[in-house]
């Protein structure tokens, strides 16, 4: 992978993190800044380690599976996109899901779990596709903590917009990294 195809999939990842951020701007009153930063961390950190641990496990099957890993970095990526897609799409039929207003550390852990188990998978992807390992995770875990932050003070202004888009835009460029990779 390239230096832009890399930044597209550090967004792409990175809009669940944003899309957490944005909620917890809306209903969080106390110690904004505290829990803004907390935030934005945590999701950062975890974007940057999942795909360390994604690609660790990829490298102890990478012997058995070097001669698929086209078309494994092809269906991971395809997988991903549908299902950011089809979440976007699940969430306006599915209105009844809870609201987390919390930001204790359990609370943080979890939403910084929940929101980068999809690195993971892009870790596997680094392995198949001799992609920088490092370099390649501090550009998703700081993009990540950036669009946290972003998305956490400026939900105010969006606060009409709805994120379904967001998440469908960046299915559509896991999709598109999946075409790529497949051509």
């Amino acid at each position: 992978m390239n230096f832009s195809e890399i930044i597209f999939l550090a967004i792409a990842l990175s809009i669940d993190a944003g899309a957490v951020s944005f909620s917890q701007g809306l209903i969080i009153c106390k110690n904004k800044r505290k829990n803004a930063f907390l935030l934005a961390f945590f999701t950062g950190f975890f974007q940057f380690a999942m795909p360390i641990l994604g690609f660790i496990f990829a490298s102890l099957i990478y012997s058995y599976v070097k001669n698929f890993c086209s078309i494994i970095a092809f269906s991971i990526f395809l997988i991903l996109g549908v299902k950011f897609i089809y979440d976007a799409l699940k969430k306006d039929l599915d209105n009844n899901t809870p609201e987390i207003c919390c930001l204790s550390l359990k609370c943080l852990l979890m939403l910084a779990i929940a929101t980068s188990i999809d690195a993971l998978a892009a870790g596997v992807n680094f392995r198949f596709l001799d992609t920088p390992l490092i370099f390649s995770s501090l550009i998703i875990g700081i993009t990540t903590f950036l669009i946290s932050l972003f998305c956490f003070w400026s939900c105010h202004i969006f606060k009409k917009f709805p994120s379904k888009y967001l998440e469908i835009l960046s299915g559509l460029i896991l999709i598109a990294l999946a075409i790529k990779i497949y051509i």
